[in-house]
């Protein structure tokens, strides 16, 4: 992965050094929604215990924010980089047990709250300010924390916060495209949705990969 990451940095690299049009530069951020695809629950089956399958996922809603380069091969047609860090995740809900904790029950919920240095280099097409826009995405992950909590009766029984960024591998390649639409005075605004492709746990053995549906706005310097 470490490979693939710097052969697409010198790919950049290159591309800049040889554009006929100097690059513009702008800021960007925006929500996500982040979840997992596939064995969403069994990424952490190490640390929680299941009771009959009574396990529900959600979504977890976090921001966006970074900068990118617009670099120019023709009028239509731009080649974009990008560097974001993205607050990623999932939530389990249901009937549970955090290994180590004791017996929560059904009203529990364990939140992944995932950091990660997202770096997309999509190709990006403009026609009279409509934005078409796809290609690969490497992320790093900086973070991973499991929240924890349990109530009863509108009771707090329990809100435990735990490092588990070991668990998980650290690098990620994906794809991620998307629409928008760029305004005259350099105001653009998108849609993506990022499609992982890495299996997110460190043995790559459980099927369970990021996804994320994201809104932005951005500004050209």
């Amino acid at each position: 992965m470490k490979k693939q990451f710097f052969f697409a940095l010198s790919i950049f690299i290159s591309t800049i050094s040889f554009a006929q049009v100097k690059p513009t530069f702008g800021v960007r951020a925006g929500v996500l929604s982040s979840g997992i695809r596939g064995e969403a629950s069994s990424n952490l089956d190490n640390l929680i215990s299941f009771a009959n399958g009574m396990i529900t996922t959600n979504n977890r809603t976090g921001f966006f924010a970074g900068a990118y380069a617009s670099i120019p091969m023709d009028n239509t047609i731009s080649i974009e980089p990008g560097l974001f860090y993205s607050q990623k995740g999932y939530e389990l809900n249901g009937d549970l047990t955090i290994k180590g904790a004791g017996f929560l029950g059904a009203n529990a919920k364990a939140k992944l709250q995932s950091e990660y240095i997202d770096i997309p280099v999509v190709l990006k097409a403009n026609i009279s300010g409509f934005q078409l826009f796809a290609g690969p995405q490497f992320s790093y992950l900086m973070k991973a924390n499991l929240n924890t909590t349990a109530g009863l009766l509108g009771f707090n029984l329990l809100n435990n916060n735990m490092d588990v960024t070991q668990q998980f591998n650290r690098w990620d390649m994906g794809i991620t495209g998307g629409i928008g639409y760029k305004l005259s005075n350099g105001i653009n605004i998108n849609a993506s949705y990022d499609y992982g492709l890495s299996k997110l746990d460190k043995n790559q053995n459980t099927k369970a990969y990021n996804n994320a549906f994201k809104v932005g706005v951005g500004i050209e310097l």
